[in-house]
């Protein structure tokens, strides 16, 4: 088998919804990633076997196979194929899995695993605002939907769950949110992130390098004062959940040797993936059998992980997680999350595996694992092997 490796990571910088980055066409935002982690590398695009991009609302402008059309709006070989993937929140990681798969398998030499979400443009249950409902009669039946009031699997719902199950309170759920900024603040003024930034070209000439969504000045007062965000919760805030976010990422996949025959230093290596259903709704307990799994494949156990990323969908998510898996706080999130940063459904994936890799060379450590929640009741896990 190959040994699939990461030679790069970069990520835009992440607006806040209705910010710096929604005048840009989703398709624009993500042919600037994907041109410059090929101009970066100085790679022959038309070496690249294959584009793998996540984006959860297909739809509008980021319709009719995304992948593709920002690989050719940022004028790159007609010759490299594109496909989009859907899978909710993990779907940019998912496509880091096929991509480096493939490279295992044989399939491919060298690929590019991406995301993208403009969800200023694109509003998150996009793909619902039209004739007839994904949920048919036979799901509301399997999962007595009408109990909880909902036409649908409802992630916040699934959120307020967790934190009941897990007998999480408001201000536990509040702490989180506090920390995952003040830790997103750090990394951001020292300098943490600026490995895997792609600063923006704004339509007013300006440019956007920054991530937006950090609030520095955020307090514990300030998380107590706030509503819960939805009228038939009682946990569940603004400050304890992701953002609604704009962004794009993408990584760099290649087999080892083709690496080092052009030059390249591979970064990282891939040791093992899961994916996982559980409840869809509770919906987000995904993460704990996911990492379970993909430790377990590994041959590994939570003390050799050196960080771990698990994506801040909301904070009774890593709570709950972390309760089950006992994973030291001081090697979970360290740069802060989604809480903080923001979550372009799409990007997330990608967008961890370039944070989790600049963290691991900063911090000179060994082993990296990322987990994601999904929507419908999935999450998927993957452990990267610094070199």
């Amino acid at each position: 088998m190959n040994d699939a490796v990461i030679v790069d990571a970069v990520r835009t910088p992440i607006g806040r919804r209705k910010g710096s980055l929604s005048a840009i066409h989703p398709v624009d935002l993500l042919a600037g990633v994907l041109q410059s982690i090929v101009e970066r590398n100085h790679l022959k695009p038309e070496l690249v076997d294959d584009v793998l991009v996540g984006c959860v609302d297909q739809v509008g402008e980021q319709s009719v196979n995304i992948a593709r059309n920002a690989w050719l709006s940022a004028n790159l070989p007609e010759s490299v194929p594109a496909v989009t993937i859907d899978r909710q929140c993990g779907s940019s990681l998912q496509a880091l899995h096929f991509a480096a798969q493939g490279v295992m398998a044989g399939a491919y030499d060298i690929a590019i695993a991406a995301g993208v979400e403009s969800m200023s443009r694109v509003p998150m249950m996009s793909t619902m605002q039209i004739n007839g409902s994904p949920m048919t009669a036979s799901l509301h039946a399997r999962f007595r939907l009408d109990r909880y009031h909902r036409e649908f699997f409802d992630q916040a719902l699934g959120a307020e769950l967790i934190a009941k199950q897990w007998h999480l309170t408001r201000d536990d759920l509040d702490q989180f949110g506090l920390q995952s900024h003040h830790r997103a603040h750090l990394a951001q003024t020292s300098g943490e992130f600026d490995q895997e930034l792609i600063p923006v070209p704004l339509p007013d000439g300006n440019l956007f390098d920054h991530d937006e969504g950090i609030r520095p000045n955020t307090s514990e007062e300030k998380m107590r004062n706030l509503p819960p965000a939805f009228s038939d919760l009682e946990l569940i805030t603004a400050g304890n959940a992701s953002q609604i976010s704009d962004g794009a990422s993408a990584t760099l996949v290649m087999r080892r040797e083709v690496a080092e025959s052009m030059g390249l230093r591979p970064r990282a290596r891939f040791v093992s993936f899961a994916a996982v259903g559980v409840d869809p709704i509770t919906m987000l307990t995904g993460p704990i059998p996911a990492t379970h799994k993909v430790l377990q494949r590994a041959g590994l156990d939570v003390s050799q992980i050196d960080l771990f990323e698990v994506n801040e969908a909301f904070a009774s998510v890593v709570l709950a997680w972390q309760h089950e898996l006992k994973a030291p706080w001081s090697r979970v999130n360290v740069h802060g999350g989604a809480i903080a940063l923001g979550h372009p459904l799409g990007a997330t994936g990608t967008r961890i595996v370039a944070t989790l890799l600049n963290a691991l060379e900063q911090r000179e450590g060994h082993y990296g694992l990322i987990a994601i929640c999904e929507g419908g009741g999935m999450a998927n896990a993957t452990i990267i092997e610094r070199l």
